[in-house]
């Protein structure tokens, strides 16, 4: 059992090491912080949208205010899980659907930075009609598309994907989640060469039971990385029309009720050679590209949800008394009100940041969009937290609940189901810890792995690599306990920012230096060590949102110098950031992991179940015969 185990990892860490970029083509701010460098150049000035850019996106958000007051009401959609066909008839007509795809498709063409933008805008209105627009062309087909697709391929799809035929993305299957190496899904090239014939099922695939168009990934054969046997997975342009394809089940979930979600199921569906995208073999590494621009529209539409309470929130702070004086100057909720606009002002500060390098198109933002993605659906989750409690029973409640009794009607309640789902979907949180951790580990990956752990066929002998690893190790790791060299000019930033700045220029030495003390310790077991790991990710986040919201305030404040609420805000979310920090690299130190693992596992072995006493351990009596339902999957 053990050795299958190992076997099975062994694969789908060859798959993830095969698919994932292994250079670096452009700089990386985060990259370079993990290797103790602090590139405040990468940075600042704050690289703000052009106003040409800006005026685009203003004039976009204007007509799509005016489509969604006519044809959506959100309450309504909430309330009875239909997402009103009209709607998306007028968004595509707009061009909403051709966002991210160029003029010369037809499409809108507009920048990352509008775009995103967008996606914020909506999602201050309704997260539901997010989904529909950004897993159609943030993870659907025109992404991979843009990037991988043949001109014969673009010239085909793009133009009707821009105009509104709508996409997808299939890549979760029934048992397998984060772990593509167990894909079950197979497209096998027919006998005259001509077609791929697809067999399999898909779960949980956004737009799925509603797409014409979608890409399908599935396994097209087997190849071996030195002793490894790997799946070799395939990305496929499937049409929904075509004999084969079935949707099997909707899904439905405790938020986003407007979400169209389902599990497709492919049987002996005949898809043309000339529509597999890039090579076969290229379908993860298709997925993983399409994610680092694609993870964006997450926290953009996160960061717009939570700036659209800003107003409620002051009005219901100061309007509600309670002995005596408004409840934001009780200092129990004044912290939760403070909290809230400071994150939201650090989440906007770096999305736009990353967003920008997107724009530039000479900046690699793997790291930055996970690290986007992760500290927003995160920072969200916990800031609406705070906003429902500020808000009490009213923030409990449901909106039109409120609306029925004369109250205002505020959907903190919703937006809290909403977007939960951020914190899981395109990557979970613990997800981006791994992928931040590794391509963190990178540089120490490349010279020490090839030492502890020989690949079969390793071309440099032992003592060569030693060598080379230690010249590297002998003059960079000095350099990790010298103070910071600030070679940059900072005599016109704040006090304040300037002592924030030098603080985080030190840390991402500290974090360089314990990152390489900690695989000393660990070595090849360090890939077990997931906390360990999530704790100097949570520093590097942390460091890239200080500068981040750095760079943002001094060009926020240079626009408008007699305004100091930018530095109030940069102020306070430093200080927590500072704090955060601070915990991440005790909790490297001392911690309970071992007793996590143990009691995890005696939980899984039922030593526990001596607890599950005075509780109803059956399902509702209506519910007991699930199994009837059970499609089972195709052989």
């Amino acid at each position: 059992m053990a050795q299958k185990q190992d076997a099975e990892k062994d694969k789908a860490m060859a798959l993830a090491e095969d698919a994932r970029e292994a250079e670096w083509k452009f700089p990386s701010f985060t990259a370079e912080m993990f290797k103790g460098n602090f590139r405040w150049d990468l940075v600042h000035p704050f690289p703000m949208q052009p106003a040409e850019d800006k005026k685009i996106g203003d004039e976009l958000m204007e007509k799509t205010k005016k489509v969604l007051e006519e044809c959506l009401d959100p309450i309504q959609v909430d309330k009875t899980g239909e997402y009103p066909k009209e709607a998306l008839q007028k968004l595509a007509e707009l061009g909403l659907f051709g966002m991210k795809i160029s003029k010369d498709y037809d499409g809108l063409g507009l920048s990352v930075t509008n775009y995103a933008r967008m996606l914020g805008f909506v999602g201050s209105y309704c997260q539901s009609t997010v989904t529909w627009l950004s897993a159609h062309q943030s993870i659907g087909v025109p992404q991979p598309l843009k990037d991988f697709g043949t001109e014969a391929q673009k010239k085909k799809y793009l133009p009707r994907l821009a105009k509104g035929e709508i996409s997808a993305f299939a890549l979760t299957e029934p048992d397998v989640g984060s772990d593509p190496a167990r894909m079950t899904t197979t497209a096998t090239l027919s006998e005259d060469g001509q077609n791929y014939i697809l067999n399999g099922d898909k779960l949980w695939t956004t737009n799925g039971p509603d797409a014409d168009i979608i890409v399908v990934m599935a396994k097209s054969g087997a190849r071996k990385i030195g002793d490894v046997e790997i799946p070799e997975i395939s990305a496929f342009i499937v049409e929904t029309d075509w004999p084969g394809v079935e949707v099997v089940s909707r899904c439905k979930f405790m938020g986003l009720k407007g979400l169209s979600n389902g599990w497709l199921r492919f049987t002996d569906c005949k898809v043309p050679k000339e529509n597999l995208i890039g090579k076969p073999g290229m379908g993860l590494k298709i997925a993983l590209t399409t994610l680092n621009t694609g993870r964006l529209g997450v926290p953009a539409a996160g960061a717009g949800g939570c700036k659209s309470f800003i107003f409620d929130a002051a009005r219901w702070a100061k309007e509600r008394v309670q002995w005596g004086q408004s409840i934001g100057l009780h200092q129990a909720i004044s912290k939760k009100l403070a909290d809230f606009i400071s994150y939201t002002y650090a989440m906007q500060a770096m999305v736009y940041l990353t967003c920008s390098f997107a724009d530039k198109k000479n900046a690699d933002i793997r790291l930055e969009a996970a690290a986007a993605k992760y500290f927003c659906t995160e920072r969200v989750w916990y800031t609406l937290d705070d906003l429902l409690q500020v808000f009490g029973g009213r923030g409990y409640e449901m909106a039109e609940s409120l609306y029925n009794r004369g109250e205002k009607p505020i959907w903190v309640e919703r937006a809290m189901r909403d977007m939960r789902i951020g914190r899981i979907f395109e990557g979970s949180s613990e997800i981006m810890h791994l992928i931040m951790a590794r391509e963190a580990m990178d540089t120490h990956f490349k010279l020490v792995m090839p030492i502890l752990m020989p690949k079969k066929g390793q071309k440099e002998g032992r003592l060569s690599l030693m060598m080379k690893a230690m010249k590297f190790y002998a003059g960079w790791y000095p350099k990790t306990w010298m103070p910071p060299s600030i070679n940059f000019d900072v005599k016109h930033l704040s006090a304040a920012n300037r002592d924030h700045l030098k603080f985080a220029a030190k840390t991402c030495k500290k974090l360089a230096r314990s990152l390489f003390h900690t695989m000393g310790k660990w070595q090849a077991k360090l890939e077990f060590e997931q906390i360990l790991l999530g704790n100097f990710v949570d520093v590097g986040t942390e460091l890239f949102v200080m500068a981040a919201t750095l760079s943002f305030t001094e060009q926020m404040i240079a626009a408008n110098p007699g305004d100091q609420t930018p530095q109030e805000l940069c102020d306070l979310y430093c200080a927590n950031a500072r704090a955060k920090i601070a915990a991440s690299f005790r909790a490297v130190k001392c911690n309970h992991n071992k007793m996590y693992k143990k009691i995890a596992k005696n939980l899984m072995d039922g030593k526990y179940n001596w607890l599950a006493t005075d509780v109803y351990m059956d399902l509702p009596p209506s519910y007991r015969d699930y199994a009837k339902n059970l499609v089972p999957p195709k052989k």
